[in-house]
């Protein structure tokens, strides 16, 4: 049984809905003409139209001729919007005195074109240039990542694929400039930052390549090598105090990573840090894989440490 507060909540729904129904209702017409991009009429386009600030929408259809009109409604702004299957939807706002009506609204509808998914062709394209690389089809690669970039200008990464390709084939100058306009464009990409810094090592521009490495958060780097790589040069420049400082960050942040050990232990040779270079050498040899290519290296050091203090 319904009590007296329910049946008035449900009184004012009804009013408030009438209310509504009465601000859009009235005299007032609406009425035009909607083709094809052709200009060919196009029959049953559903066209909708809702006041504006309403929710309540007056809908009508074309006929063969494409024509439609919505009537009855009053005087406003309008919003109309034109759909039919197989055709881009088109809307747009009108006003219209209640008295005089509006007519002779035209539209027309272009066909529905799916769109090829550039994501999709990017990803296609890239594996493929990709696998030319592994083929060291470094020309043939890079071609397919330049048509990609004029194609797609915004898509900055692929400056670091041809860049890749540069490399490939020991054109070390061209690849740190497209690997500078790569990390230029995404300044927060610490790994790609990291390979800029490899390249102008390797080309020879160690002091602007080490502060780079110096600026990079390590905890976003995933391959440490090029670090590695980095404090080498430095061994070789008779710089150990800056090598062990990039070895320590290194490996506090992958202590699983053996090399980083080797090349420490070497640095503390250098350095005179005999104490300290055997127990990275000896740490070294224990993780180290039995083929690794330091290993021999190592254990002949630790031969010729023993004494040492």
């Amino acid at each position: 049984m319904k009590t007296l507060r329910h049946i008035t909540l449900v009184l004012v729904c009804v009013l408030v809905a009438a209310l509504a129904s009465a601000q859009v209702r009235g005299q007032g017409r609406i009425s035009g003409r909607v083709t094809d991009d052709q200009g060919q009429p196009l029959a049953d386009v559903v066209v909708k139209a809702t006041m504006t600030g309403q929710t309540q929408a007056m809908t009508a259809k074309s006929n063969k001729k494409g024509e439609w009109n919505v009537s009855g409604i009053a005087g406003g702004e309008w919003q109309l919007e034109f759909s039919k299957d197989g055709y881009e939807p088109q809307g747009g706002t009108v006003k219209m005195s209640e008295d005089n009506g509006l007519s002779g609204v035209e539209v027309k509808l272009a066909k529905h074109v799916d769109k090829p998914d550039p994501g999709a062709e990017l990803n296609a394209k890239a594996q493929e240039g990709m696998a030319l690389m592994q083929q060291q089809k470094y020309a043939e690669a890079r071609k397919i990542f330049e048509d990609l970039l004029a194609k797609y200008p915004d898509v900055h990464q692929l400056n670091a694929y041809i860049a890749q390709s540069y490399a490939g084939e020991n054109n070390v100058a061209k690849a740190v400039d497209y690997m500078k306009i790569a990390s230029d464009k995404d300044p927060s990409n610490a790994e790609m930052k990291l390979v800029l810094a490899d390249l102008m090592m390797e080309k020879g521009d160690k002091p602007a390549a080490l502060e780079i490495m110096k600026s990079i958060d390590l905890s976003q780097v995933k391959n440490p090598l090029p670090l590695i790589n980095g404090s080498i040069s430095l061994i070789n420049d008779g710089k150990t105090d800056e090598a062990l400082d990039l070895l320590n960050k290194v490996a506090t942040q992958f202590p699983t990573q053996a090399e980083t050990y080797y090349y420490r232990g070497r640095a503390y040779v250098a350095a005179k840090k005999y104490p300290e270079a055997k127990a990275d050498l000896e740490k070294f040899v224990s993780m180290a894989a039995p083929d690794a290519r330091e290993l021999p290296d190592a254990k002949k050091l630790l031969e010729q440490l023993k004494d040492a203090k």
